[in-house]
């Protein structure tokens, strides 16, 4: 099996949703987590930049962040987040988003659910996830701060949430 497959392997199909990721920087980094972990498929969402810029030429900025992960990552740009979504629940996601809200888990106590597949959504680094969004979401984790900050940031957050949700 590819190295880049472990979740298939219990059963499920695990995508990521970038909406409105501003930096570029950390959208390739959100793509070497992603093929770190075997995540199948990547939305883009909102603003978020793309591999490719709008003359289909490769963004260079993106792929020094990236490392070539972005070659191997199956990514897709989507106008409406919220057809996405309903999309996604009728295929039966479970879906997680990372974010600070008060309704929030810690990531640690999150337990994901055999056989279905799971959507991860992640949000501006500045504002985060909209509420409206938070809405359409199964569970909103959150990784606690201990320190005098109160975030991560974004590719730094996805990283540390999907490897611990994802038992790698």
């Amino acid at each position: 099996m590819p190295k880049n497959q472990p979740a298939c392997r219990r059963g499920r199909e695990n995508i990521l949703i970038l909406h409105n990721i501003r930096s570029v920087e950390n959208v390739g980094a959100m793509f070497r987590t992603a093929d770190a972990v075997g995540i199948n498929k990547i939305y883009l969402t909102g603003y978020t930049p793309a591999p490719l810029d709008r003359f289909g030429r490769k963004r260079k900025d993106l792929a020094k962040s990236a490392l070539g992960a972005e070659e191997f990552v199956k990514w897709e740009a989507k106008k409406n987040l919220f057809a996405l979504l309903r999309s996604l629940r009728q295929e039966k996601y479970f879906i997680i988003a990372i974010e600070q809200d008060k309704k929030s888990v810690d990531y640690k106590n999150l337990r994901l659910r055999s056989g279905r597949g799971n959507a991860f959504i992640v949000g501006a680094e500045v504002s985060g996830i909209p509420k409206s969004i938070l809405k359409k979401c199964d569970i909103i984790a959150e990784i606690p701060m201990k320190g005098k900050k109160e975030s991560l940031n974004v590719s730094v957050a996805l990283g540390v949430a999907l490897f611990r949700i994802l038992r790698i």
